[in-house]
């Protein structure tokens, strides 16, 4: 048998699971400045996915049927549609809620999460949020298999 080999020693130091990393890190001397280091754009199309998805998450908020000449071809979520400028966004928002729910708590819960997690994700805030509700049905129980 062949003797336990050490450890590598590791290049910079790794907290401890569970533990928070710096608050700061040291950067080298020749480093450019926090300001002239650059900056990142989001593009719309990521902003529109956080918007459809802030609204999934929010309870009495459905996604749609979708049909071709009366065949249900799937399901459609909120769609959004996203204007940014600096770093505020415009949103016009459509979905379809559950009946019989309250649709102004519903819809004041979509602007809530919507705000606080684009805030959260990608640092922008709403300036404008318009919801379109397209339309109300009872949440469609998970099918039952033909074949008991």
């Amino acid at each position: 048998m062949s003797a336990p080999t050490a450890a590598r020693p590791v290049p910079f130091p790794v907290p401890a699971q569970g533990s928070r990393a710096p608050a700061a890190v040291a950067l080298p001397g020749w480093a450019p400045d926090a300001d002239e280091r650059g900056y990142l754009d989001i593009a719309p199309a990521v902003l529109r996915t956080i918007v459809e998805y802030a609204t999934d998450l929010v309870p009495g908020t459905l996604h749609r049927e979708r049909r071709v000449a009366g065949v249900e071809v799937g399901d459609a979520g909120p769609r959004a549609r996203i204007s940014a400028t600096g770093n505020a966004v415009d949103v016009r928002l459509e979905l379809a809620c559950a009946y019989p729910a309250p649709v102004r708590d519903t819809v004041a819960a979509v602007r809530a999460k919507i705000a606080d997690e684009l805030e959260r994700i990608s640092g922008y805030r709403v300036r404008s949020l318009a919801v379109t509700v397209s339309g109300l049905r009872e949440p469609t129980r998970p099918a039952q298999p033909r074949i008991r």
